[in-house]
């Protein structure tokens, strides 16, 4: 790839969109030091409400990027999701896993898209090395034989074009995603014909912190509350009732909204008629061009998924893509984003048409085979948890790309995030301002010998902080080059204790690269090293950087 003479670098990175997906890759990626051009062809961000719901590994992910202050903000913190049965009887509550929360962040939280996006450009214009133009629009991307792309973008409303040179495209500019379109990538699945009348108010008496779906037959009905009075109704449509695309009449929204309140016109912050697609892109990349988001996935609304699938996609390609910026990856790591994220996406898709057909069925024989079974499921402990703590979810489990070693059951999952005890202090904090945001290499309850046999085999292949984590009811001390924790409330030790006297290399995106015994430390190193190619290995596994110091580059 060329290098600029001026900075000594190569050109920035073009995110086209800037909704939420796109402006959290946007500071994801100027968090690592990798300059940024946003484009979007809206003169301004979102004013429309539509996603609603943020996880607990989003909120870990905009932790990650220095953004977690900016996102709690305008947030409520949710209790997940109450389902109601055919006769509007409460079924269960689907919480998620029980507190301590293991991402460190309350499990599904409520908020309102435009208050997200406007908090989000302010984040981002707060930091250097980005650069952001609303009413603009991709018109052309080409590839160069220096490795850079040309780009052609265009003002709104206006004959005239300009060009800049970039390193890297990013299209997470939505469901009719441009990047996808020029680089003739198409869709594979189901566009739906349900019609669904969406209704965002203000000044709700709704005061619940759980999303409400009542799953009535005559009438399937979501219900979420959110902030500051806002509220958010959606009633499935019959024929003859609201038609796709049509601008609903308050008439027509007074008609099924007044069961549940008594609203005015001037209580409507918007409302439409709309139907739902469960799409995934044939494939994540043209070249030099990924795509994220609804760019490469569209699912329906009743899991709650679809932003948070966009930055699941976001924290997977950025620490890849900054560290091959850097020149510390070689570029290859780089397939390794489809090959990790697209098996997740297409099963959340598929979990989010199965949910709709089971909670919003307007089958009256099915929604009493649902409500029995259900019922049914409840009466033991092991029904209860599958329920109450949603383990019906998809579970992203990386079994290629960036993972090395022998299997483990640890390998390829996430790494949760549990309160630690770091020396010499020994307050309470989030594991993962010890780890870092670059690569981590974690002992659970080993020796120093161990330790020393370890970074021999690592030194010069990989930069990464070195954590000690101390099992049991013992003090932590931290040696001059790793960092030792111990355990608050058991968590930890629950966490890690599969992998207890051995080793694991925990990626940026907090995802377990390997789990290892001493004696395989050479081989996963080298197997890890060869993955990420470039120049990953320079330095010396240290502790001189954590989150809590300051940003680093991926891959340190």
């Amino acid at each position: 790839m060329t290098i600029d003479a001026a900075t000594g670098t190569p050109p920035r990175v073009l995110v086209v969109g800037a909704g939420p997906v796109g402006l959290t890759v946007a500071s994801m990626l100027t968090a690592r030091d990798v300059p940024v051009l946003v484009v979007e062809r809206n003169a301004t961000t979102s004013d429309e409400a539509k996603a609603i719901s943020i996880d607990d590994e989003s909120l870990r992910t905009f932790a990650a990027a220095g953004l977690a202050e900016t996102v709690l903000k305008i947030v409520v913190p949710g209790t997940g999701t109450k389902y109601f049965d055919r006769r509007n009887r409460a079924l269960f509550h689907a919480c998620g896993p029980t507190p301590p929360h293991p991402r460190g962040f309350p499990f599904k939280n409520q908020f309102a898209q435009p208050e997200l996006e406007a908090a989000l450009l302010a984040a981002l214009g707060r930091r250097s090395g980005a650069e952001v133009h609303f009413g603009t629009e991709l018109v052309s991307y080409d590839e160069q034989p220096d490795g850079t792309v040309l780009v052609t973008l265009r003002d709104v409303g206006s004959e005239l074009t300009r060009t800049e040179s970039v390193s890297w495209v990013l299209g997470c500019d939505g469901g009719r995603s441009t990047v996808r379109e020029l680089g003739g990538i198409g869709m594979d699945g189901t566009s739906h014909d349900e019609v669904w009348l969406v209704v965002d108010t203000v000044g709700d008496h709704h005061r619940e912190r759980y999303g409400m779906h009542h799953g009535d037959p005559r009438r399937p009905t979501v219900v979420v509350p959110g902030r500051d009075g806002r509220c958010r109704y959606e009633f499935l449509q019959f024929p003859g009732e609201s038609a796709r695309g049509e601008q609903p009449s308050f008439e027509t929204v007074h008609r099924f909204v007044s069961p549940h309140r008594s609203i005015t016109e001037d209580q409507v912050e918007r409302s439409t008629a709309y139907t739902f697609n469960a799409v995934v892109a044939g494939t994540w990349r043209a070249g030099r061009a990924f795509l994220l988001g609804d760019a490469a996935h569209m699912m329906p609304p009743f899991a709650g998924q679809g932003l948070n699938s966009g930055v699941r996609d976001a924290a997977n390609l950025v620490w890849k893509l900054a560290g091959v910026w850097h020149g510390e990856f070689g570029e290859r790591v780089l397939d390794t984003y489809e090959t990790e994220r697209k098996p997740h996406a297409v099963a959340t898709v598929r979990y989010s048409e199965r949910l709709g057909r089971i909670v919003m069925t307007t089958s009256r024989a099915r929604a009493t085979v649902r409500d029995l079974v259900v019922r049914s499921m409840r009466l033991t402990g092991r029904g209860r948890r599958y329920l109450s703590e949603m383990r019906f979810r998809p579970v992203a489990v990386h079994t290629d790309g960036v993972v090395v070693g022998r299997p483990h059951v640890l390998t390829g999952r996430e790494m949760p995030q549990p309160l630690v005890l770091v020396p010499p202090g020994l307050r309470p904090q989030r594991a993962d301002t010890v780890l870092g945001d670059g690569f981590a290499i974690v002992g659970v309850d080993v020796d120093a010998a161990q330790w020393r046999q370890v970074s021999s085999a690592f030194d010069g292949r990989l930069r990464a902080v070195a954590v000690d984590v101390v099992l049991g009811d013992r003090i932590p001390h931290s040696a001059p080059e790793r960092i030792c924790v111990a355990d608050v409330d058991g968590a930890l030790e629950a966490a890690l204790a599969p992998a207890k006297g051995a080793f694991l290399v925990v990626r940026p995106d907090r995802y377990v690269a390997a789990v290892f015994a001493p004696g395989e430390a050479t081989g996963v190193a080298h197997q890890l090293a060869d993955l990420l190619g470039g120049s990953a290995g320079v330095s010396l596994m240290s502790t001189t950087k954590s989150a809590s110091s300051g940003h680093i580059r991926a891959g340190g």
